[in-house]
């Protein structure tokens, strides 16, 4: 079993922070998908003895299947890149969640390495939905998600549908698994990799990222 405690305080921050513990809770409530992680219970009279002896109480505290494996970015960071054939093995994963979520009319608007678990199967679990939202997803305003991950209309702040934001930082994350790197410091059109793809030097900009043997 793994445990998110949260404190009073992160709580009583502004009303983002319990908003997104809210929103976390519902949404989990409502999964019940392989490939993404499993709440157990939550409930806010949770209490931590920390190493001084201190005793804390009335945390705020979800619990969660507990999943061997790590992080899938702790993976990237070993393996390095794992090419198109492990790539497509994770790739089928991934969209299989995904298109459970949005199904079910949940975005998470902040997928990337960090919150996406491997159990000792390689099985995929996303975790992590504190940006998560659900049933309205289609017309989006708020700024969330991890820059490196995040699409170019929520940088530019437009109204955004959710489940394109998903797929895009989903093309992120696949670019890493097979290539070892990611495919641009962020998407704007001053970035320079990121210009080559939008401005059409599709074969200069994967000599550049070394994929010129990559599938067409």
């Amino acid at each position: 079993m793994a445990i998110k405690l949260l404190k009073e305080e992160f709580l009583k921050r502004e009303n983002d922070s319990l908003l997104s513990v809210h929103n976390e809770i519902t949404i989990l409530k409502s999964m019940h998908n392989n490939g993404i992680v499993r709440m157990l219970d939550y409930g806010d009279k949770g209490s931590c003895i920390k190493p001084s002896g201190r005793l804390i109480s009335d945390l705020v505290y979800i619990t969660m299947e507990y999943v061997s494996g790590g992080l899938l970015f702790d993976m990237c960071q070993v393996m390095g890149a794992m090419g198109e054939d492990v790539g497509r093995f994770f790739a089928h994963q991934m969209l299989d969640s995904i298109e459970y979520m949005h199904s079910h009319r949940v975005v998470h608007r902040d997928l990337k390495l960090e919150n996406i678990l491997v159990d000792e199967h390689l099985n995929l679990k996303i975790a992590d939905f504190g940006f998560a939202c659900y049933k309205n997803i289609d017309c989006l305003k708020s700024y969330r998600g991890t820059m490196t991950y995040m699409a170019p209309e929520i940088k530019e702040g437009k109204v955004y549908k959710g489940t394109m934001v998903d797929l895009f930082s989903f093309g992120v994350i696949l670019f890493i698994i097979v290539q070892g790197i990611f495919p641009f410091k962020e998407a704007r059109k001053e970035e320079y990799f990121y210009n080559l793809l939008v401005t059409g030097q599709i074969d200069l900009y994967f000599q550049k990222v070394n994929g010129e043997t990559m599938s067409a």
